[in-house]
């Protein structure tokens, strides 16, 4: 019978075109001309061929006129040395070359399987799609979803609605997802979630993920949040996860948690394993580790890292003495790995805080010791206080300043009216700070200071200059209490209508009123630095002396009186 068949598939070759259905095989034939009469019906080892495409299966009907065929139980499609496809049943139409593939369906292509229920192939375009839900695996994944497209020639499949990727090392989740089986690269297409079980998740909404090398190209507004606290937020972000590196370009947001601040800017690169970034074009620091006011800093870039160092652990209680020496214990038991978060800002620092702003052209924070240092030109102001020297450290204590240090060319300046200002200057300086307002000061080596004491009524008696060693100045209500000098402190007293210009100011004195940001939107604006003029200005005894061998100067009528003080 088989023989028989064969001849007249050969036949039909003759007088037809070679993208007739042929069939190469089958055990029965025969015909139901009331029930089917077009059909022929084969049972028993049934072959039929299709140019490259060989299908078998246990029993089909064949229209040769129509070019078609249904096939039935254990259903193989087999197209060239790559390609397969299992199922119960199949409708196969030789003029479209579609092939609809049912129940228990299987099409494996190398080493990727399509398993589902519903199979519609089309041959023309080599695509396989299913509609009633399914499943890809190859080597490295499984995918699932309700709606899915393989196209083997480039490897490429396309899936919708409820789609769920599961790799070993992670989960992802996705509206609509490409995935290409050789690459192991998918295309994110719509909201899409990657999930490293208590590690890391992924936002996206467009962009690329490979799942063999985990690095990804995130678009359009993409976050990545670690378990540990830390967001990173940008417009395109590149992420390669292994190697813990990440890039991000546009409207940047990366928050730490732990630390509570969060860096903006428009560039900026991460390395995981030593927890270090850096941030630029348009950087800011946004700190809101203290909820009753915020500190904003601007600068050119922004760099933070951890920093590891080892300090003691509590000793078990069991520990004992001898001789006023503690017995060696294990070095585990002695010390623990800690880390401290250390901030950097290079170039036109700009910080804004309620109770505190400053400029200065970089600065660094350490976090194991609280401890804000300004460097390149710094000044600060509290209330109507500015304080500058060349170098300032700031030490925060919960979460609010504490005190500030200032070392060489120190000078502190209180404006008491329009053109009278309290001044201190030294070699070394601390200002003191009691909820949000500075109460006192001291200044060390060195110290000169130019105050404008008031009578009861409130109008100025003059202008004291001092020198000494040591300067204390105590102030309540954000005015001057009292002011403490060393034994060996001179000065003079010097009427307001009759003093200078220069007697009114401490060499090196500038009011640099126009770089302080009153805003935290100020911290962006670049004005032009004020000049620090150089220390010129000779002491108030000096030019006494030199006035009074000027009998015919009009100066030598004015009233001054020295000054041996300890206390004021």
């Amino acid at each position: 019978m088989g023989n028989g068949l064969c001849s007249l598939s050969a036949i039909a070759q003759d007088t037809t075109k070679t993208s007739l259905v042929y069939l190469e095989h089958s055990r029965t034939l025969s015909f139901d001309e009331k029930r089917l009469p077009d059909a022929q019906i084969l049972r028993g080892d049934v072959c039929f061929r299709h140019d490259s495409v060989l299908m078998y299966c246990d029993s089909a009907y064949f229209f040769e006129k129509e070019n078609s065929l249904h096939a039935f139980g254990r259903v193989h499609m087999v197209q060239g040395d790559s390609l397969e496809g299992f199922s119960d049943v199949l409708y196969y139409n030789g003029n479209t070359k579609l092939a609809r593939m049912r129940r228990h369906v299987r099409l494996i292509h190398q080493e990727t399987v399509l398993t589902t229920d519903s199979l519609n192939y089309n041959r023309a375009k080599n695509i396989a799609y299913y509609f009633s839900g399914g499943m890809i695996e190859d080597s490295l994944n499984t995918l699932t979803s309700r709606w899915g497209q393989y196209t083997p020639d480039n490897h490429q499949a396309i899936f919708r609605d409820e789609v769920k990727l599961v790799n070993p090392k992670f989960v992802l989740t996705a509206d609509t997802l490409g995935y290409n089986t050789e690459s192991y690269q998918s295309d994110l297409v719509g909201p899409t979630q990657i999930l490293y079980e208590e590690e890391t998740t992924i936002l996206s909404t467009n962009g690329w993920y490979n799942t063999q090398t985990e690095k990804s190209l995130l678009l359009d507004r993409s976050q990545i949040i670690h378990a540990d606290g830390m967001t990173l937020t940008g417009d395109t972000i590149y992420y390669d996860k292994l190697n813990g590196y990440g890039r991000t370009i546009g409207n940047i947001e990366s928050t730490d948690s732990a630390n509570q601040m969060t860096l903006y800017g428009q560039y900026s690169e991460v390395w995981e394993e030593t927890n270090r970034a850096y941030v630029t074009d348009s950087a800011m620091l946004l700190d809101w580790s203290d909820s009753t006011m915020f500190t904003y800093m601007h600068a050119d870039t922004l760099w933070t890292e951890e920093i590891p160092y080892q300090t003691y652990s509590l000793l078990p209680q069991d520990s004992v003495w001898v001789d006023s020496v503690l017995t060696a214990l294990p070095p585990d038991t002695l010390w623990q790995d800690t880390a401290y978060q250390q901030l950097r800002a290079f170039h036109h620092v700009r910080i804004y805080r309620e109770d505190m702003q400053a400029v200065c052209d970089s600065a660094r924070y350490h976090g194991k010791d609280s401890l804000l240092t300004l460097f390149g030109l710094p000044i600060c102001w509290n209330e109507d206080n500015q304080i500058s020297a060349d170098q300032i450290d700031i030490y925060i204590k919960d979460e609010t300043v504490d005190y500030m240090h200032g070392t060489d060319n120190a000078l502190a300046i209180k404006r008491e009216g329009i053109d009278e200002f309290n001044q201190m200057a030294g070699k070394e300086m601390f200002a003191y700070v009691r909820d949000g307002d500075v109460y006192q000061v001291d200044v060390k080596g060195n110290a000169e200071t130019v105050f404008y004491p008031r009578e009861s009524d409130g109008s100025y008696i003059g202008v004291n200059r001092t020198q000494s060693s040591f300067v204390r100045l105590y102030l309540t209500d954000r005015k001057i209490d009292h002011v403490v000098f060393t034994t060996a402190t001179t000065g003079v007293m010097i009427p307001l209508d009759q003093a200078l210009p220069a007697e009114k100011t401490l060499g090196g004195f500038f009011w640099a009123i126009d770089e302080r940001p009153l805003k935290p939107s100020d911290i962006f604006l670049h004005p032009e630095r004020t000049k620090r003029p150089e220390k010129t200005i000779t002491s108030a005894t000096a030019e006494e002396e030199e006035d009074e061998e000027e009998e015919d100067s009009p100066k030598k009528n004015r009233r001054r009186r020295n000054t041996n003080q300890t206390n004021r």
